[in-house]
């Protein structure tokens, strides 16, 4: 294995699944509510990587919590309608369960919520592990989200690597000293990723079995 590795752990949301559209339509949904006619589609961009939880603090703080719950209830309930993985992901899992990679799932959504959005996509088989916002009490650019998952995998630093969309995924696989994998299909733009310095940038998913030398 290229690089020594045995261990790959991904975001969800806008790394394995598309879920840009669900995730704007559930902020636009409780904007409109708490904070009428403030935000548009392209302001919510910004807001896609960061906890719900510092999202609407910096919005509303005396209304964090409330709307918090008030996003979660219509992005479950919209859920399976505006969810599904992107190009090569699926084939690149599959390939990389049946050599017996450790792979693991961090993300900053609650881990039942995760769970779901992997089952819809049907996902979730090739995962042993998964780490949710839930789960720690430091969410990711922290490290405690990644070596949480290489716990629970009987992994090391040095034989992982992080797969992510997000800023937040490249600064937490720098902090836990894994190596970073940015993709470029973020809906913030591959120079957006690209500044962060990730050890490597991949167009489609199927392009990580070529890093770590198994194709």
């Amino acid at each position: 294995m290229k690089e020594n590795i045995d261990t790959i752990l991904f975001d969800l949301d806008g790394t394995l699944v598309n879920t840009y559209e669900l995730i704007i339509q559930s902020f636009l949904h409780t904007f409109d509510t708490y904070a009428p006619n403030q935000y548009r589609r392209e302001d919510c961009i910004p807001f896609i990587g960061p906890t719900l939880e510092d999202t609407f603090h910096s919005v509303l703080p005396e209304k964090a919590e409330e709307m918090r719950e008030y996003y979660r209830t219509y992005n479950l309930e919209k859920h399976d309608e505006l969810i599904q993985e992107f190009d090569g992901v699926y084939e690149t899992l599959k390939y990389l369960y049946e050599r017996g990679y450790k792979l693991a799932v961090v993300t900053t959504k609650m881990k039942d919520t995760a769970i779901k959005g992997l089952e819809v996509t049907n996902l979730k088989p090739f995962f042993s592990e998964i780490v949710g916002l839930d789960d720690i009490t430091n969410a990711k650019p922290d490290p405690e989200p990644i070596y949480k998952a290489l716990e629970l995998l009987n992994s090391t630093p040095e034989k992982a690597m992080m797969v992510g969309d997000s800023h937040h995924d490249i600064l937490a696989a720098k902090n836990a000293g894994v190596k970073s994998v940015g993709v470029s299909w973020s809906i913030k733009g591959k120079e957006y990723i690209e500044k962060h310095n990730p050890d490597f940038l991949i167009d489609n998913m199927k392009e990580l079995l070529t890093i770590v030398g198994v194709e």
